[in-house]
């Protein structure tokens, strides 16, 4: 009579460890949902969920997709700089128009390159005490980094050709992750910061 009790309990003993073993092991798509749950309300939302649903780190946090964010950008703005480098460095650029174009250009994605490595720096170091001062930072920031970007665009009114669409592509493509990164920054900085710290 015992040995079917027994038989019970062994069998609810091992139900219990493979629904808490089963449990156990769905914890790291909770990311891929936090991504997802982000993104949906971000300026552009399927580019936000592509480049940070794809993204190595660990995005387990809103501070780590912001960082993600802002590392996304960086790395694009960066690549960007380096190809506006290449351009306005070959021997046949253009029209005198067109070089100062490309070289203005080269100057403001390099300010933006160092608003956005500051404001990774500053989201890698926040503090409780410091915090809403430090997101005040983060955003001006970004906030800046998107204007050298509208700027670079600007110095090419008024001229024509691939460099031009090349160009404007590639800083367009910049502008729309550095505003989902200012979006994510906004959204740490309401989850965290105004909601009683």
């Amino acid at each position: 009579m015992n040995h079917p009790f027994f038989c019970l309990l062994m069998l609810q003993l091992l139900l219990f460890f493979f629904f808490s073993y089963s449990t156990a092991t769905r914890t790291p798509i909770q990311p891929k949902d936090l991504v997802r749950s982000s993104c949906v309300h971000a300026s552009y939302p399927h580019i936000c969920l592509r480049t940070l649903s794809s993204y190595t780190g660990p995005a387990q946090t809103p501070k780590d997709l912001a960082q993600a964010a802002v590392k996304v950008s960086l790395s694009r703005a960066r690549r960007v700089s380096h190809y506006l480098s290449q351009v306005s460095g070959a021997k046949d650029v253009g029209s005198k128009r067109q070089q100062a174009a490309l070289s203005d250009c080269v100057e403001q994605i390099s300010e933006s390159v160092d608003e956005l490595s500051k404001t990774l720096g500053e989201l890698k170091h926040l503090r409780g005490e410091t915090f809403r001062w430090q997101m005040s930072n983060a955003e001006t920031w970004v906030s800046a980094a998107m204007t050298y970007e509208d700027t670079c665009l600007d110095g090419f009114q008024g001229v024509d050709g691939k460099v031009k669409s090349d160009v404007k592509r590639k800083i367009k493509n910049v502008g729309k992750v550095t505003s989902n990164a200012l979006y994510m920054i906004n959204r740490l900085d309401q989850s965290r910061g105004r909601g009683g710290r």
